[in-house]
Order: structure tokens, then C-alpha cells, then sequence
């Protein structure tokens, strides 16, 4: 992805001369629960995780940023310099152009496209996250397992992903062994195949 896919040409350069590129790991964290926002993430290759975590340190995933993306509530805890109140990692190693947080508030008046990546990011998690509320209310443990594996799949281009029964159960908000029993009877059912750390689509 580049950013000249994204903006007008006056604002890429803005863009490249204000902000950093930087290259991530996987599970690195980019934002902390809690911590200010300096610098907000423009996903340029890789995937980031954004996640909720509560006090007694359970998580749940909210969204993945994919290229082209930003994190909108990064977004806008810089804009107003608040807090964050989400967790940011990387899933699979990334380039982010960090964009200092001042710059994205000068711009949302300087630049209407700029406002309006804003407001279509805006508009896409709000519609994510009622699908994480319907989920968590009305779809059974299975549904929601089956659609997180698949988001995966499609995050690494591949049937095969690498994740922990444990892992799958931290973004879900889930306990390890629910997710086990889950996932064996889902292989039971010919839906995939299980291995060590590893997950196989059928």
C-alpha cells in the first residue's frame, strides 16, 4: 500500500516529511491501555490487533487494521490528547508511518480528505463493533470462533495459521479450555484441522 493510494498529493508529501516509517514485530505493542497518544499508526504492510482490556486482565479483540488503515480511537485520543483506551499490537510484522499527533489535528482542517479517511474509518469500526456486540449477545461460542479463525485466514492469505488455543480464547474474551472444546468438536465436524500452534481451514 502506499499513501498516494489513500491522499492527494499535497498531503503525502505533509505526510513524508512530518511522520516516521517504522518498521514493527509481531507482538510488539504500539499503544498501551492508558498511555497518551504522540504518534498515530498508518498501516502501511502487516496487520495490528486492537484490543480492550479490563482491570482483571481479560481481553477481547475489538478490530484488526489491515494497509491503508488507522486506529480511529487512536486517532482521536491524539486529536483531543486523552488517554488510550484500547491496546494496539502487531499480528503479523508491519510498516507503520507514525504521524505526529498535533500534524493529524492540523490537518483535519487543512485537508478534507484527511478528514474524510477520518470519518470512513470512523464509520467502518462503528459498524465492527456492533458486530462484536451482536456476537457476544446472540451467536453461540462456535460462530464466533469459526469468524475469528477465518479473519485470520484471511489476515495471513492462507488456510493455515499459527495461533494457541490460548490466544484464540485471550481475543475472545474466553477461557482456554472452552475454546479447546470448541475447536475439537469443530474438527470432529470436518470444519478444520488441528495441530500443534496451528489451525487448518478445510
Amino acid at each position: 500500500m502506499k499513501l498516494k493510494d489513500l491522499f492527494q498529493a499535497d498531503l503525502v508529501k505533509e505526510i513524508e516529511s512530518s511522520g516516521n516509517l517504522k518498521h514493527f514485530k509481531a507482538g510488539e505493542t504500539i499503544v498501551n491501555m492508558d498511555s497518551y497518544i504522540k504518534h498515530i499508526p498508518v498501516v502501511i504492510s502487516g496487520s495490528i490487533k486492537v484490543i480492550r482490556t479490563e482491570e482483571d486482565g481479560r481481553e477481547i479483540l475489538l478490530y484488526y487494521l489491515t494497509p491503508g488503515e488507522s486506529c480511529i480511537v487512536s486517532i482521536l485520543a491524539g486529536i483531543k490528547n486523552e488517554t488510550a483506551k484500547i491496546k494496539a499490537a502487531v499480528e503479523e510484522d508491519a510498516d507503520l508511518m507514525m504521524i505526529p499527533a498535533d500534524k493529524a489535528k492540523e490537518w483535519v482542517k487543512k485537508y478534507p480528505d484527511w478528514t474524510d479517511f477520518i470519518f470512513d474509518l470512523y464509520q467502518k469500526r462503528f459498524e465492527e463493533l456492533l458486530d462484536i456486540v451482536n456476537s457476544v449477545a446472540f451467536q453461540k461460542i462456535d460462530t464466533r470462533l469459526l469468524h475469528l479463525i477465518k479473519q485470520k485466514a484471511q489476515l495471513y492469505h492462507s488456510k493455515e495459521i499459527s495461533v494457541t488455543h490460548q490466544q484464540l480464547a485471550d481475543e475472545l474474551g474466553l477461557t482456554r479450555e472452552a475454546v479447546s472444546r470448541v475447536l475439537k468438536q469443530m474438527e470432529k465436524d470436518h470444519l478444520l484441522i488441528l495441530s500443534r500452534n496451528k489451525i487448518e481451514l478445510l
